[in-house]
């Protein structure tokens, strides 16, 4: 009997510590946030790297927009492989990475060390940010699975915000802000790695990890019509984003003349922290009416973007950005809730890749293009047709919602 009990007992004593739930739920999501904080810091820093460096505007773009490789390539890659090998595996494997990237960050020379450590970031987002956000929902309460959903939400848009504003103010306020944005990050990074190790399990380990690195991206018929009718927005609603984080910050300095780290900050700031609260409100509004809201404020937006421009107005143009953050908040969401019910659950991971694909080519793919035009047109006419071609898209999208309107009453 005694041999019995102590067979039973034995694992108890060889049990893991693991931290408080609520401690771990806390300490998860700052992890998650602190991704997207390493993402948002880039965007005022890019201008001050170009300023220290004088290299040539595509190269800032360029420089912006290949976080997107990295993130699509592992997103489509090792967006599921927590689902069969656990989510700390998969977490503490990312934040190895991000912690490169935020030492490439730290010490770099010159752009090139930037634009690697921006594939690098890229690449420890796409992996994670499917476990974290599948993790936040695990680790939170019984009755109490939205917050895990609300925290992922605000961590990755509230995070780009925050990211952006804090890192304006570190360059407003001190000459070595990379150096301390950076290992302010390193420090959060360390702390969150340790969270994750110490934290429970939530994903036994299942078969088939190899296979669910295959990317998947594929629309079954059933969704197609929706999802043409949401690309054309979704593109322009993340091309809104790019040219907010890329682009915007920049123009402060070389189009309104003012030579403001905190403005470059607030430029980056306001799109990204609209669109985290807007996404939280939308979530209770009927999907279609709130993706034709979307569509009518990212329109709205671009025109107010286009209109600050040409009246050399920097509070117009934020006041644009604003809206279109109106309108990523209310049409991405939208967007997802109208697709996703239409496909059955062995084709949603086919979907979700073809969202990510759309959203993050559209992120980062005209944005480049757009630094080469600067040359041959200059930044202002380049801008304008960056911005001009998400009105055509956001058009496109409304007489495409509007057709799916007549024949779902028809």
């Amino acid at each position: 009997m005694s041999s019995i009990l102590g067979t039973i007992d034995a694992p108890s004593t060889h049990r893991r510590r693991t931290l408080p739930a609520g401690l771990t739920l806390t300490g998860t999501a700052l992890a998650f946030t602190s991704l997207y904080l390493a993402a948002g810091v880039l965007t005022p820093l890019l201008v001050l790297y170009r300023q220290q460096w004088n290299f040539a505007p595509s190269l800032l773009t360029l420089a912006f927009a290949v976080y997107a490789i990295g993130f699509l390539a592992a997103v489509l890659t090792l967006g599921s492989l927590s689902d069969h090998v656990g989510r700390r595996p998969v977490l503490i494997g990312a934040l190895v990475i991000q912690l490169a990237s935020n030492v490439l960050f730290l010490v770099a020379p010159d752009v090139s060390w930037v634009i690697a450590g921006r594939i690098v970031q890229g690449v420890a987002s796409g992996a994670a940010t499917a476990a974290f956000t599948a993790a936040l929902v695990e680790l939170a309460p019984p009755n109490k699975k939205r917050l895990g959903t609300v925290l992922g939400s605000v961590g990755l848009t509230g995070g780009l915000g925050a990211g952006s504003l804090l890192a304006g103010l570190a360059i407003q306020l001190t000459p070595r802000a990379n150096s301390i944005v950076f290992a302010v990050l390193v420090v959060l990074t360390i702390l969150g790695a340790v969270v994750i190790a110490l934290s429970p399990e939530t994903m036994p380990r299942t078969a088939g990890a190899l296979r669910s690195m295959v990317p998947r991206v594929a629309i079954p018929p059933t969704a197609r019509a929706e999802f043409a009718a949401a690309a054309p927005v979704v593109a322009a609603v993340w091309m809104l984003a790019g040219l907010s984080g890329g682009l915007a910050p920049s123009m402060v300095r070389s189009v309104f003349h003012l030579d403001s780290g905190l403005l470059n900050g607030v430029a980056g700031f306001i799109a990204p922290a609209v669109s985290a609260i807007v996404g939280l409100a939308f979530a209770r509004i009927e999907a279609r009416r709130a993706m034709i809201i979307g569509i009518y404020a990212s329109l709205a937006g671009a025109l107010g973007i286009i209109g600050g421009v040409f009246a050399g107005s920097l509070a117009v143009m934020i006041i644009g950005q604003a809206v279109a953050g109106v309108g990523f908040g209310a049409s991405f969401t939208a967007a997802l809730r109208l697709i996703f019910p239409l496909a059955a659950a062995h084709q949603r991971a086919g979907v979700v890749g073809g969202i990510y694909v759309v959203s993050y080519v559209a992120f980062g793919l005209p944005i480049v293009i757009e630094g080469q035009l600067v040359g041959p047109l200059g930044e202002v006419p380049a801008v304008v047709c960056y911005t001009a071609l998400t009105v055509l898209l956001t058009l496109i999208s409304l007489a495409a919602q509007a057709r799916i309107t007549r024949r779902t009453r028809g």
